[in-house]
Formats: C-alpha cells, sequence, structure tokens
C-alpha cells in the first residue's frame, strides 16, 4: 500500500546520503554544501515531501499555531476581523485554527478545549460573554489569550475593542441633530459588553439634548437582519412613535430599513436609519447606510500582535487596546 506521506528517511535513500544530512538540507543549515543541499531540495519536491510540523513542535515545544474563535463568521463585520488576523499571521509565519461558536456559550467552551488539545500557542477569541468562567479558567492557567472585540469587567485579561460608548453617542447625536426626536434603539443582549456601552452612548445623547428616556424605546433582540426586521415591525404594531432608529449593527438595520418600507415608511424622510460597524454591504443597500465605522481589519491585526508578545514572553502586564470609531453619513439619515 503507497505510504501517505514522504519521510526525511525516504529522501535520504533516493539521494544516498543519511537522515540527518536531509533534514540540515531541509532546515537551511550551513554546514552543508550547495550542490547537496540544492539535489536534496529537488529530490524532496519530486517525492512531494510535505514537513510533519507535528513532530518539529514536539522539539521545539511551540507549534507556531493560534486558535481563532469567533462568536459567528457568516457576519461580515467578523470576516473583516478575520482578514486582519490572517494577514499578521502570514507575516510572522503562524498558522491558524478557526472554529466558528454560533454564538452559544457551550460551543465556545468547546472549542476551547479542541483548540487546547491540538497545542496550540495562544488563542484568539470573539467571546459569546453569557458567562465569563472558560476565559477566568484560561487566564488562571496562563494561557495566552487576547479577547477580540469585547470588554469583560473585572477580569484581568488583554483585550482590543472599539469605543463603544462614542459609537453609540455619535449614532445618536447624529439622528437627534437631524430632528428626530423620537429614536428607537434595537440594541442586541446587554451581556455583550458592546451592547450594554452602545446602550451608554445612546443614553448619553438624550440626556446632551434634554431628551427623556423612554425604556419602551429601547428593544433588547439577537442581532441578525430578522430580528432588526420583527423589531421594526412590531414596535408599529405596538404603536410606538418613532422617526429615528439606531440599531446595534449593520445587519439589523438592514432588517430595520425592510420592515419600514413594508410598512409604508420613507427613508429617511419618515424614520432615519443608522447602523454599526460599516460593512462592505453598507455602501451598496438601498438608501446606503448611515453608520458607525470601526477598524475591522486593525483590530485583528493588532490583536494578533498583541497575543504574539503574550506567545513570546514579550509582555507580562496585561493590555487594554480601544480603537477609535467614526460616523459615515450616506443617505438613511
Amino acid at each position: 500500500m503507497k505510504k501517505k506521506f514522504v519521510t526525511i528517511k525516504d529522501i535520504a535513500e533516493r539521494a544516498g546520503v543519511s537522515i540527518n544530512t536531509v533534514s540540515r538540507a531541509l532546515n537551511n543549515k550551513p554546514d552543508i554544501s550547495e550542490e547537496t543541499k540544492r539535489r536534496i531540495l529537488e529530490i524532496a519536491r519530486e517525492l512531494g515531501y510535505v514537513k510533519d510540523f507535528t513532530a518539529s513542535s514536539l522539539r521545539s515545544r511551540e507549534t507556531r499555531i493560534v486558535g481563532v474563535i469567533l462568536a459567528d463568521s457568516a457576519n461580515p463585520f467578523y470576516s473583516e476581523v478575520l482578514k486582519g488576523i490572517e494577514a499578521a499571521s502570514r507575516k510572522y509565519g503562524y498558522q491558524i485554527i478557526l472554529m466558528n461558536t454560533e454564538r452559544i456559550y457551550e460551543n465556545e467552551v468547546k472549542a476551547i478545549e479542541t483548540l487546547l488539545q491540538r497545542r496550540v500557542d495562544g488563542l484568539l477569541i470573539a467571546p459569546v460573554q453569557e458567562k465569563d468562567d472558560d476565559i477566568r479558567a484560561l487566564v488562571d492557567r496562563k494561557i495566552p489569550v487576547v479577547i477580540v472585540g469585547r470588554h469583560f469587567e473585572g477580569v484581568d485579561v488583554d483585550e482590543i475593542h472599539s469605543d463603544e460608548v462614542k459609537g453609540g453617542y455619535l449614532a445618536t447625536k447624529h439622528l437627534i441633530e437631524k430632528g428626530r426626536r423620537n429614536v428607537l434603539m434595537i440594541n442586541g443582549y446587554l451581556f455583550k459588553s458592546a451592547a450594554y456601552m452602545r446602550l451608554e452612548g445612546y443614553k448619553k445623547a438624550l440626556r446632551e439634548y434634554g431628551i427623556p428616556l423612554r425604556d419602551d424605546y429601547v428593544i433588547i433582540t439577537d442581532i441578525d437582519i430578522e430580528d432588526g426586521y420583527e423589531a421594526v415591525y412590531n414596535a408599529h404594531k405596538r404603536g410606538l412613535k418613532f422617526d429615528g432608529i439606531f440599531c446595534y449593527n449593520d445587519l439589523m438595520a438592514f432588517g430595520a430599513m425592510k420592515a419600514l418600507r413594508d410598512l409604508g415608511y420613507r427613508i429617511p424622510d419618515d424614520v432615519a436609519v443608522v447602523g454599526y460597524d460599516d460593512i462592505v454591504y453598507a455602501s451598496y443597500v438601498c438608501p446606503t447606510l448611515t453608520t458607525v465605522r470601526i477598524k475591522k481589519y486593525e483590530m485583528g491585526y493588532e490583536a494578533f500582535r498583541m497575543l504574539l508578545q503574550r506567545i513570546k514572553g514579550l509582555r507580562k502586564k496585561t493590555k487594554r487596546v480601544i480603537l477609535d470609531v467614526e460616523l459615515v453619513v450616506r443617505e438613511s439619515a
């Protein structure tokens, strides 16, 4: 039966040299002639040799692999963050293993266990945040980990996220300055740091302009397109009078805009809409979406660099990076 993988022993036999000589050629060691190295590398290519990183990692005690756990890899927000992670991993000679939790805490716990079994050098986690037991356990075990896009209150862990309070404030302030006094906020579940911080920004803008906070104008739901649609549809059925909507993310804003059109509202004449994230589709929907732009690619790239500092032992002190945000004004508000 044909062997699945070519070994350095196979190359040594074909080249008529020792296994040690092949190993030194493949690892570009200096104490071997260029002609011998060239011949061994040529034979390795002919045979289809692929380096066994498992064996290498056993010797070096590092795999040069990082585990990446995302809450929802189908969300374009996370796709952009992942691009930044991948770019940094390529630059620094690492590979990643990606796992998706579908925003289910138990899946997050299992993903962490699976990746640690694979002996990854560290973890980048965009957590569900329903609980923090798994993150605390990683910190206690001194596993290199960086939290991406979220903040854990009271947990001494490296993290990088956007200035969510500022983002919520900018979105709401813009709607108010456009003359909107009855602004709905369609938000995610408040155990997520991004949701409660964006809500704080919404409240801050209302206070600044002397507009009372009405609890029924803050709608808590899940964060997909259909959730935005249902939130607006149900708010209309309940008789809420609104002339502006601030959505937790752009996906919810797309659903909200569809509901408004189906209900006969004109955007932005009757109701202005502001989203959050500035995913790629925001400038292609009709009307184009006014939204809060966050630095998604930079978040992923810097998260990897932060993790690498931990893996290499270059930093002991916990680091928290807060990225700036900006409002992108388009046609919806």
